[in-house]
C-alpha cells in the first residue's frame, strides 16, 4: 500500500473543523484591522528566497525543496510567506493604488527538516504582513492583534517576547563586537554555530545546544549597540504595549532565523505543550522591499505556527465531525425514488441531509443515522406510502410526527427554519 511521504500528514475530517474554526476566527479578527487576504503561489524561483531569507541561513542552504523545472530553472516549494507577499507586492504594483497596504495569507509552507511531533515537512502557516508604515505604532498593533488571536483561541499560558535588532546602520557594530566575542569561545561552540560565525554570527544568539546557550550568556547585548533613533522606536513600541495592559519581556537572544529582520523582533511562546516555544513570531523587514526590487517601503509582518496552534486548541476543546440534519431512511425501490427527489431539494434549499441508497432493514438505516449525528430521520416505507404519510423522528427526544407526502419538502424546511423555493 501507497503511504504517506515521511513529514507529512492528511487533516481529516473531525480535525478539519477544528482547521476552519480557527480559519475563521482568523479572517474575522484580522479584518477587523483592516488586513485583505491574499493568495500566492506554493513555488517560486529560488532567487526570491536566496536573495530575502539570505544564502546562509539553515533555510536557504539545507532545508528548501528546491528542483530544476524543464528549462532547468531553479524553482523552490516556498518555505515562508512573506517573500512571496512581497514580490506579488512589487510585481502588481499595489503601492500605488495605496500607500498603506495589509494582507493577511493562510497556507502550506515546504521545509525538509527532520520530522517530529508538531513538526512536519508541509506545514501550515498564517501570515500577516504591513507596507508602508514605519511608525512604531504598527509594530504595538500587530502584537496586540496577535495577542487577541490567542485569546480568542483560547491558547494559554502565552508570554510575549521582544527586542530590537537595530537597523543596518547601528548592527555592524555589534556584529563585530559578537564575531570577536565568538572567537574567543569557539571551542565551546557547536558545529553549526562555528559555520555560523563567519557568516550569520547572530545565529549563534538563538542555538538551543546547551553548550551555546551557557557561551552565550556572557555576549554582547545588541540593545547595547542601538543608535538613537533605533532605541527611540524600541522605547516607543514599549510604552504603547504598557497602554494596552500587553506583558512582555525583553529577551535580547531574540534575532529570529531569517536575514530580512530589523528593529522589532517578537515572539509569542507557550509552555501549552510541555517545554516552552514559539507559537508566532515576527518583526519589521524595511529594508526587504528595496532588496526584492522594489521602492523603499518599511514593512512589518507575523507567521503563526498552524500546526502547533491546533495541537494546543485540541487540547483543550473538541471538535466533532458535523452529523447531517435530516437523514432519511427509505424501504422499497418506490420509496428511494422518492427519497431521492426530496434529498436533492433538501441539499439544494441548504439543509445537510443523507440517505441510504442500498437495500438496508430500517434497523440498520437507523443505526447509521445515529452514528453519523443526524437531527432527524425521515422514514417512508410501503405503509407511508400508502397512507401518504412519512414519519420524522428527533433523534434527541426520541418524539415523532406524521406530515403528509404533499408539499413534503417545504413542511420539513419549515421544521428546521428554512424556505423552499417557490
Amino acid at each position: 500500500m501507497i503511504q504517506l511521504i515521511r513529514g507529512f500528514k492528511d487533516i481529516l475530517p473531525g480535525e478539519v473543523e477544528l482547521w476552519q474554526k480557527i480559519e475563521a476566527v482568523v479572517a474575522a479578527l484580522f479584518q477587523d484591522f483592516g488586513f485583505h487576504e491574499i493568495r500566492i503561489p506554493i513555488m517560486e524561483k529560488t532567487a526570491l528566497f536566496a536573495r530575502s531569507i539570505g544564502e546562509h541561513t539553515d533555510i536557504v542552504e539545507k532545508e528548501m525543496y528546491t528542483f530544476p523545472d524543464r528549462k532547468g530553472d531553479l524553482i523552490t516549494l516556498r518555505p515562508e510567506a512573506t517573500a512571496s507577499v512581497v514580490r506579488a507586492y512589487i510585481q502588481h504594483k499595489l503601492y500605488a493604488k495605496e500607500a498603506i497596504q495589509k494582507f493577511y495569507t493562510i497556507g502550506p509552507m515546504f521545509r525538509r527538516e527532520r520530522p517530529q511531533k508538531g513538526r512536519y515537512r508541509q506545514f501550515y502557516q498564517i501570515n500577516a504582513e504591513v507596507f508602508g508604515v514605519a511608525a512604531p505604532q504598527i509594530d504595538a498593533q500587530l502584537i496586540i492583534m496577535l495577542s487577541t488571536l490567542l485569546d480568542r483561541l483560547e491558547v494559554k499560558n502565552t508570554t510575549v517576547h521582544i527586542n530590537s535588532l537595530g537597523c543596518f546602520e547601528c548592527r555592524p557594530g555589534f556584529k563585530a563586537a559578537l564575531k570577536e566575542f565568538l572567537g574567543e569561545c569557539q571551542d565551546q561552540l557547536c558545529l553549526d554555530c562555528l559555520r555560523r560565525m563567519e557568516k550569520n554570527p547572530l545565529r549563534v544568539l538563538d542555538c538551543k545546544v546547551p553548550d551555546c546557550k551557557k557561551a552565550m550568556e556572557k555576549a554582547p547585548v545588541l540593545l547595547d549597540y542601538l543608535c538613537s533613533p533605533c532605541q527611540e522606536h524600541f522605547k516607543q513600541v514599549q510604552k504603547l504595549l504598557n497602554i494596552f495592559k500587553i506583558s512582555y519581556i525583553i529577551n535580547q537572544y531574540l534575532v529570529r532565523g531569517l536575514d530580512y529582520y530589523n528593529r522589532t523582533t517578537f515572539e509569542i511562546q507557550t509552555s501549552a505543550l510541555g517545554a516552552q516555544s514559539a507559537v508566532a513570531g515576527g518583526g519589521r523587514y524595511d529594508g526587504l522591499v528595496k532588496t526584492l526590487g522594489g521602492s523603499d517601503q518599511p514593512a512589518i509582518g507575523f507567521a503563526i505556527g498552524f500546526d502547533r496552534l491546533v495541537e494546543i486548541i485540541r487540547q483543550n476543546s473538541e471538535i466533532q465531525k458535523a452529523g447531517p440534519d435530516l437523514f432519511i431512511a427509505a424501504l422499497g425501490e418506490t420509496a428511494k425514488t422518492k427519497a431521492f427527489d426530496w434529498l436533492i431539494n433538501f441539499n439544494l434549499a441548504g439543509l445537510k441531509t443523507e440517505m441510504e441508497f442500498s437495500q438496508k432493514s430500517l434497523k440498520t438505516q437507523m443505526k447509521r443515522a445515529n452514528r453519523i449525528g443526524a437531527k432527524q430521520v425521515l422514514i417512508i416505507g410501503e405503509n407511508e406510502l400508502a397512507r401518504e404519510r412519512v414519519i420524522l423522528r428527533d433523534m434527541s427526544t426520541k418524539e415523532q410526527i406524521m406530515i403528509p407526502i404533499s408539499n413534503l419538502v417545504e413542511q420539513v424546511l419549515a421544521q428546521f427554519g428554512l424556505k423552499g423555493e417557490n
